[in-house]
């Protein structure tokens, strides 16, 4: 149980209503008239209390919720930045709201031009000649690329194409993006630097290569410096490059996907284009392509005759792969934020994400266990503390974080390393958010010397306290039947 937090069914009180209902419009349509069949043979068990009561408990209740505008949030690889409150208001406008995804096309004119305006947009900024907006969020949008090049390949008769090269450092939604669409994955090994092997490219490269997925830069936070090469000697084998745009935080206003030699990625608009994205959505994962994939794009295509906006669906398409054209809240509040930076402020989103992950890393690299020296991107990677003597994990490390207010890293991930802890503080956090990040680091890292079982035990400020993980995982509470069965068991 939440401390200090009773359930909802802890404050009913037999007999307590917190609504009244107005007479029936319609007297002769009761209970008597329904198939008796359909009944319930009792009660649904509810909780009976005041309204005032059910007020202040989902009051409580909401501010148990962590989010970035609660405090640090450095969730690695994810993108956890602010997100401007205009975004929020434009987006919740009531002409908005309001539409229909079967009304007539020209009376939505203004919004199939805000569509084409930001795959315009996302074109320029990645290289890309084309976009679809639909798939739904970043692992649909890399299906939506992978079914593209799997089509590209087969209108060429090249059916033995079934295999993708995946780096071992890559997110786990790649190959499973792959596996869903029919292909194959072969792992490409990392170097000691941390980027892609050519040596294990080139013995991986043959006929049956349908193309290669890689996230520049990896989720190391590092650079693919030699992404020329192995764009050449991907396109040479006869395979296509996607691009996961997971990570194009780091490269927005400085670096294009497309001029690096990519003929397909995805961007995720909830990470990148800052629309709010926890919880587990909502998220948009719209699809760029070069000129020689365009006709692939999936269906329904928005295009345009002189001023008039229209709908096409091609023959040549993939098909149709979201309900009419996807999560339109989400793009709203992208074009919202890209018109609001504009040319003169977007290209500072890279570099200032950059910079804020190198001031981390450096700041922590003696207390924390840099695996890989050198420049890092927008987030830095560490193997757990330098010094592990007295048996701290990362997990402990994470778990006491939550003590200072902030939300714990990333951890575990990359696979690359035992005890990843990766981190990326975004453009959005100041210094002083930064150096108060970094003194809680370092004194978590004191503690682990002087006091291990406080970190260990860790988290002592948070609602819930340390939890029995295994146990949290094998049996899940999610009725209050649950809970009281947890009670007993505890007892």
């Amino acid at each position: 149980m939440v401390k200090n937090t009773p359930l909802i069914f802890e404050i009913s009180e037999k007999g307590r209503v917190g609504y009244s209902l107005p007479k029936p419009l319609y007297p002769e349509y009761s209970v008597d008239t329904l198939d008796f069949s359909l009944l319930r043979e009792e009660l649904p068990n509810l909780p009976e209390t005041s309204e005032l009561n059910v007020i202040r408990h989902f009051t409580n209740i909401s501010k148990l919720n962590f989010g970035v505008e609660n405090g640090f949030y450095p969730l690695g690889s994810c993108t956890m930045k602010y997100n401007p409150k205009i975004n929020e208001e434009i987006a919740s406008m009531g002409i908005f709201n309001r539409l229909h995804p079967y009304q007539s096309v020209s009376s939505v004119q203004g919004v199939l031009k805000i569509y084409d305006e930001l795959q315009r947009m996302l074109s320029n900024l990645s290289g890309l000649d084309e976009f679809s907006l639909n798939p739904y969020a970043g692992a649909h949008g890399e299906l939506t690329g992978l079914m593209i090049m799997k089509k590209y390949h087969e209108d060429r008769q090249d059916f033995k194409r079934t295999k993708v090269l995946v780096p071992d450092s890559a997110h786990g939604t790649n190959p499973a993006s792959a596996t869903v669409c029919g292909l194959e994955s072969v792992e490409i090994k990392s170097n000691i630097h941390g980027k892609v092997d050519l040596d294990s490219l080139k013995a991986a490269l043959n006929d049956e290569i349908a193309g290669i997925m890689l996230t520049n830069p990896n989720t190391l936070g590092i650079f693919e410096s030699d992404i020329a090469e192995i764009a050449k000697l991907v396109h040479e084998a006869g395979g296509l490059l996607y691009y996961d745009g997971a990570n194009m935080n780091a490269l927005l206003g400085v670096s294009r996907p497309g001029d690096m030699g990519f003929d397909i990625c995805h961007i995720n608009l909830h990470k990148t284009f800052s629309t709010p994205h926890g919880g587990g959505g909502p998220g948009s994962g719209p699809v760029g392509v070069k000129k020689h994939l365009a006709h692939l794009l999936p269906n329904p295509r928005v295009k345009k005759q002189d001023e008039y906006f229209y709908i096409e669906n091609s023959k040549e398409a993939i098909g149709q792969i979201s309900s009419f054209f996807g999560n339109f809240k989400v793009w709203l509040r992208a074009y919202v934020y890209i018109l609001t930076l504009g040319k003169e402020n977007i290209v500072n989103v890279g570099p200032y994400a950059v910079l804020n992950a190198n001031y981390v890393k450096e700041r922590l690299k003696e207390d924390y266990l840099l695996p890989i020296k050198g420049f890092c991107m927008h987030e830095c990677v560490f193997d757990g503390l330098v010094d592990q003597s007295t048996g701290v994990r990362t997990l402990d490390v994470a778990k006491r974080i939550l003590d200072f207010g902030m939300h714990a890293p990333t951890i575990y991930f990359p696979l690359l390393f035992h005890q990843s802890i990766m981190i990326e503080p975004t453009e959005t956090e100041s210094l002083l958010a930064l150096n108060h990040f970094v003194d809680v680091m370092k004194k978590i890292a004191v503690e682990a010397k002087e006091n291990p079982d406080l970190v260990k035990s860790a988290p002592h400020t948070t609602p819930i306290s340390r939890i029995d993980e295994v146990f949290a995982a094998k049996r899940m509470i999610l009725t209050y039947k649950d809970y009281l069965d947890a009670q007993l068991d505890t007892e």
